[in-house]
C-alpha cells in the first residue's frame, strides 16, 4: 500500500470565529489541540468546512501560523489554498509555506471552468510556487469541474504532487486511476472511507472527524489489520453521524455540534447561517445514535 504522506485521518477543521465575527486564533490553536488529541494525524486549514470562501488571505496566514504554532511539531498541517485565480493561489500557496505548512491542498478552479489544458496548467503554476508536497482535491460537486483521470495521470507525474483528497464519488474511476499511479489517495466523503480503504486509500480528509477521530483512527487501522468484522461495525456505528453533519451545509453542523459538546468556537460567516432549532435538535439525536454525545 502507498504510504500515507500526512497521516491517516485528517480533519478540515472549521474556523473559530469570536462575537465580533474575526477570526479566533486563540481558539483555532486549541481546537487544533483538542483534533490531534482525539486522533487526528493532521489537519487541512482553509479548506471548504474552513469557510476558505469568505475568509482572506491575510486571515488565513495568520490562522495557519497560530494552528502550527499550537501542533505543527505533533501533527501535519496542510492549507487549502485552492482558488479559481491562480495568482492569488499562488501567492496562498507561498504564504503558507512561510508559515510552516506541511503541505497544500489544491482544488480544482471553480466558477469558470477552465478546460483539463488549463487546469494542468494551474495547478502546474501554484505546485512549482513552492517546495512543499501536494494534495490534489477533486470535488466536481462543488466545483462543477471533475479532474479526467488523464488529468490526474499528467499531475501525478510530478515529484511534488504526492497524493489526492476524493470527493468525485466515482469508485470505477478512482480504482482506474489507483490502478496506475502511486498517488495517496484520501477519502474525501467521510461514508465511503471503508469502501476506498478497499479500493487502496491511505485515509481520510474528513468533517465528522471533529466528533469521532478516534473511532476513525480505530476504523482505519481495523482494516488495515485484516480485522474487517471490527472495522464494518466501527463504519456501521458512525452512519448516523455521517448522515447527520451533512443534513444542511456541513460546516453549519460541525459548529453547533462542537457546542453540543460544550466546546464552542463561534458563528459561520454570510452566505451561511446558524443552525436551526429543529436542526440542532435533529443533529442531537444523531450524536447520541452514533455515540458521540
Amino acid at each position: 500500500m502507498t504510504a500515507p504522506p500526512f497521516g491517516r485521518v485528517l480533519t478540515a477543521m472549521v474556523t473559530p470565529f469570536t462575537s465580533d465575527g474575526d477570526v479566533d486564533l486563540k481558539r483555532a490553536g486549541e481546537l487544533a489541540e483538542r483534533l490531534v488529541n482525539d486522533g487526528n494525524d493532521g489537519l487541512v486549514i482553509s479548506g471548504t468546512t474552513g469557510e476558505a470562501p469568505t475568509t482572506h488571505r491575510a486571515e488565513k496566514a495568520d490562522l495557519l501560523r497560530a494552528v502550527v504554532d499550537a501542533v505543527g511539531g505533533r501533527a501535519h498541517v496542510v492549507a487549502g489554498v485552492g482558488s479559481n485565480d491562480t495568482v492569488h493561489a499562488v501567492g496562498m500557496a507561498q504564504d503558507a509555506e512561510k508559515a510552516g505548512a506541511s503541505g497544500l491542498l489544491v482544488v480544482t478552479p471553480y466558477y469558470n471552468k477552465p478546460p483539463q489544458a488549463g487546469v494542468i496548467a494551474h495547478t502546474r503554476t501554484v505546485v512549482e510556487a513552492t517546495s512543499l508536497p501536494v494534495l490534489l482535491y477533486d470535488i466536481p460537486g462543488r466545483t462543477g469541474l471533475a479532474l479526467a483521470e488523464s488529468t490526474i495521470l499528467t499531475l501525478a507525474e510530478h515529484p511534488q504532487v504526492v497524493g489526492l483528497k476524493d470527493a468525485k464519488l466515482d469508485l470505477e474511476s478512482t480504482s482506474w486511476v489507483l490502478k496506475r499511479t502511486d498517488l495517496a489517495y484520501y477519502s474525501g466523503h467521510d461514508p465511503w472511507t471503508l469502501p476506498m480503504l478497499a479500493l487502496g486509500a491511505v485515509g481520510v480528509v474528513g468533517t465528522s472527524t471533529h466528533l469521532v477521530g478516534r473511532r476513525t483512527q480505530e476504523l482505519i487501522q481495523a482494516f488495515l489489520g485484516g480485522d474487517h468484522v471490527t472495522a464494518r461495525a466501527l463504519h456501521e456505528e458512525l452512519l448516523p453521524i455521517y448522515t447527520g453533519i451533512f443534513r444542511t451545509q456541513g460546516t453549519i453542523l460541525v459548529k453547533a455540534a462542537l457546542g453540543l459538546l460544550g466546546f464552542p468556537v463561534g458563528g459561520v460567516r454570510l452566505p451561511l447561517v446558524e443552525a436551526t432549532p429543529d436542526e440542532v435538535a435533529q443533529l442531537t439525536t444523531d450524536l447520541k445514535d452514533a455515540g458521540a454525545l
